[in-house]
């Protein structure tokens, strides 16, 4: 479902991402980790077609991003850290243009729509303006528009940040529904405990450049700590690549 080969970026002389190679299958939770400015945005976006890659290739549900930029970006939903949100549409007006950027019909906007929205805690708010939502408000408002044209990969980047634990447990169980159902789920956090507890594999990112990929039990001998939780093995390892 999602293909990376040989990805790189270049900012100048500095190396933001350095020949990353790695794959994720239908039905599959990958979880992106790495210290702050270790290449996550970066890549996000390169995967997402916001941003051209220097070198390598980007493929998601077999089609290259390079190539045929569109009908990949068709295939993804996006969930970002940060919502942008236009906030003078109220919730289902956002959800509506969400629809017509994806090619949503008619006969099934109504429904999806009210379905998603009832979901994650909206839908008695959908006529209000996004200007009055909080934080957590529009974060699930963001996913709920991610969701709405049945994407083949979900690409998704702190999908915890401002949610209470009653809608952070609800996003984990929808994530493992979604990957039940075949979705492939790219998930960037930096709450390890969450990557720990979803994630069937783990990729670390250090300075640009795949450092570890497995599962955490992989992850864990790869450390020589069978008995740390990942935090402990996300530390050991990025501060074995530490400059001398």
């Amino acid at each position: 479902m999602i293909e990376l080969t040989d990805l790189t970026k270049r900012y100048g002389k500095t190396l933001a991402v350095d020949r990353l190679s790695l794959s994720v299958a239908a039905g599959e939770i990958f979880g992106f980790i790495g210290p702050n400015g270790a290449g996550k945005t970066t890549t996000i976006r390169m995967m997402g077609g916001t941003l051209s890659p220097t070198a390598g290739a980007v493929v998601i549900d077999g089609i290259d991003m390079a190539a045929r930029p569109e009908e990949a970006k068709r295939r993804i939903g996006f969930i970002p850290d940060r919502p942008f949100l236009y906030e003078k549409l109220t919730g289902m007006e956002f959800m509506r243009f969400s629809a017509d950027l994806y090619g949503v019909g008619d006969g099934t906007f109504r429904p999806k729509a009210e379905d998603l929205l009832r979901t994650f805690g909206l839908f008695d708010w959908s006529h209000d303006l996004i200007e009055a939502y909080s934080h957590g408000m529009k974060q699930r408002l963001v996913i709920s528009a991610a969701l709405l044209h049945d994407p083949r990969v979900l690409v998704v980047d702190e999908p915890m940040v401002g949610l209470d634990p009653a809608a952070i447990k609800m996003v984990k169980d929808i994530l493992k529904d979604l990957a039940r159902r075949g979705t492939a789920v790219f998930m960037s956090t930096h709450t390890l405990s969450v990557a720990e507890d979803l994630c069937d594999r783990i990729g670390i990112i250090h300075r640009g450049a795949l450092i570890a990929l497995g599962t955490t039990r992989e992850l864990k001998r790869l450390a020589q700590a069978q008995q740390a939780d990942l935090e402990e093995v996300f530390l050991k390892l990025t501060e074995e690549q530490a400059p001398s």
